[in-house]
């Protein structure tokens, strides 16, 4: 691939690729692969030398090889932050979720870690004042619906100093803003899914019988 053509469109479909040549040792690669063309790798190189960088990635290869098929997602998230030596942490969570942020908060404080948390629709915005249409509210015919503020979510847990930060069931696009505007690393505890329980790869798994219809082209 000639990466001085400006014309030429570069994709990654990673996804679509049945070589798998990035699994294993040497430098063979399709001829449509990214890794013939461009810079994103030495860049990438790069910012893993930043001390930051260095530390998550070290820490997460740890929590990887340690916990390997024993630890679920909530006490990798412990082990994580003790190994990174965050005490500070912060839980962003929906306000729908609000009975397991505060199990998730019981179990992150009884493992040594200051646990601060922000609801989503802290600040009690009405979603009018964000211009959000009435046809987009829950009840379009309320005058006041609070709407769901990550941005605020992230600018509270920073007040309070957070070293790392845990999303647990923001909707799609809050999340969106809230990793955006996190001063603090951040990761997912789960995430929100109101039809399936918020076990969005049910869909996926069931993707040749109960969920097929959302793989058919629309009429």
């Amino acid at each position: 691939m000639d990466e001085n053509n400006n014309n030429i469109e570069l994709r990654s479909i990673c996804a679509e690729c049945n070589e798998v040549s990035c699994g294993e040792p040497g430098d063979y690669y399709p001829d449509w692969c990214l890794q013939n063309s461009g810079s994103w790798l030495e860049k990438a190189l790069v910012e893993y030398q930043k001390p930051e960088n260095k530390k998550l990635y070290k820490t997460a290869a740890y929590v990887e090889s340690t916990g390997y098929k024993e630890w679920p997602r909530l006490q990798e998230i412990a082990e994580f932050a003790l190994k990174a030596s965050y005490d500070n942490i912060g839980l962003a969570f929906c306000i729908g979720l609000k009975r397991e942020a505060e199990i998730a908060a019981q179990y992150f404080t009884s493992r040594g870690l200051k646990v601060n948390s922000a609801v989503c629709c802290c600040g009690s915005i009405n979603k009018s004042r964000l211009d959000v249409p009435p046809e987009d509210h829950l009840n379009p015919d309320s005058d006041f619906e609070a709407g769901c503020n990550p941005v605020g979510q992230a600018k509270m847990l920073a007040e309070t100093g957070t070293e790392f930060n845990i999303v647990l069931g923001l909707c799609v696009g809050h999340d969106s803003l809230f990793f955006k505007y996190s001063e603090a690393p951040a990761t997912v505890l789960a995430v929100k899914d109101r039809v399936l329980g918020h076990n969005s790869l049910a869909a996926i798994y069931n993707f040749n019988s109960y969920y097929s219809h959302l793989f058919e082209n629309e009429k």
